[in-house]
């Protein structure tokens, strides 16, 4: 079966700035591109095929039509026709609000379908680049509720300077927010359920204050304090390198400068690729062939048994 690629789905924001059209080698006058939903099955924003058999079909009826030949069989009955995974880059001009995800249970006793677990690596940002990860300090509900009306709640969060192959896991319930001059990839789960607990009295264009959703947030934040939010890793060439494993996702990072052929024969899961750096092309055990390069994000289905990537490329590898 042949490899996917889409059409990206980009979201200008208050906040977007002007990285993703450049790194996406994209014609487009669009203005502070904050998003590019690379790989998407949520309702109403599904990603578009752009290449082969299947270009112009939506994810979802990708799903529906190939099933478990192309998400794995464990993957159809657990999701269905849902695509599972949401892949995006972000580029933050300016800070984004402070927010928190609520984990599958609590998303579904709200009639939301399901939570968002997450993770960032971080891409090439500006110097000065920041984000937020987890509490520093132990709080109670009440004092968070106090806390965001007195505008002291940036406080209370661990605050990490970054830079580029910088890594963090946001398991839902974990308060967090990405900072100014941050540009990174985002993988996690198929929702696009977001409590927004602070957002700096930002006024949009009309005068406005964006709805923060405190009574939501507080039910759903993670009081637990922990010493360290990053993920820590060695980096390596010519291996891959695990970064994440947990019951939504599996990304491990590759840097590579030679050919390497990797093998999903015992894997049943689609593979999904997310081009950081360089170029390359991709060959699967049928033959077919894909070039590939940072900035674009390619879907493997679950029937690759192998799949040969040669180039100099540095890459994610996602899976379920």
């Amino acid at each position: 079966m042949e490899m996917f690629k889409f059409n990206p789905l980009l979201k200008s924001t208050i906040w977007g700035g002007e990285k993703i059209i450049p790194f996406k080698h994209l014609s487009s006058d669009e203005q502070q591109v904050g998003e590019s939903w690379e790989v998407s099955g949520v309702k109403d924003n599904e990603s578009i095929v752009s290449n082969g058999k299947y270009k112009g079909w939506k994810l979802n009826d990708l799903v529906d039509a190939l099933k478990e030949e192309l998400v794995g069989k464990d993957n159809y009955a657990r999701f269905g026709n849902e695509f599972p995974l949401l892949v995006k880059f972000i580029d933050a001009r300016a800070q984004l609000s402070i927010q928190v995800h609520p984990t599958d249970e609590q998303a579904q006793a709200k009639g939301l379908g399901r939570g968002k677990t997450e993770m960032w690596y971080v891409m090439e940002s500006d110097e000065n680049a920041s984000l937020r990860s987890g509490l520093k300090q132990q709080i109670t509900p009440e004092q968070y509720k106090e806390m965001v009306e007195n505008d002291t709640i940036t406080g209370a969060l661990a605050e990490y300077s970054v830079k580029e192959g910088d890594v963090f896991f946001l398991p839902a319930g974990r308060i967090h927010s990405i900072g100014t001059g941050c540009f990174l990839a985002e993988i996690q789960e198929t929702s696009d359920v977001t409590y927004r607990i602070y957002d700096f009295k930002r006024q949009d264009k009309n005068g406005n204050y964006r709805q923060l959703h405190t009574k939501e947030a507080a039910e759903c934040i993670d009081y637990t304090v922990y010493p360290d939010y990053k993920t820590q890793y060695e980096p390596r060439q010519n291996e891959p390198v695990e970064l994440v494993s947990c019951p939504y996702f599996t990304t491990s990072v590759y840097d590579l400068t030679e050919p390497m052929t990797l093998d999903y024969s015992d894997l049943d899961s689609f593979v999904i690729f997310v081009g950081l750096k360089g170029e390359g092309e991709i060959t699967d055990a049928d033959g077919n062939s894909l070039s590939f390069r940072a900035g674009e994000s390619v879907l493997i289905p679950a029937t690759a048994t192998t799949v040969k990537v040669s180039g100099t490329i540095k890459f994610l590898e996602s899976y379920v």
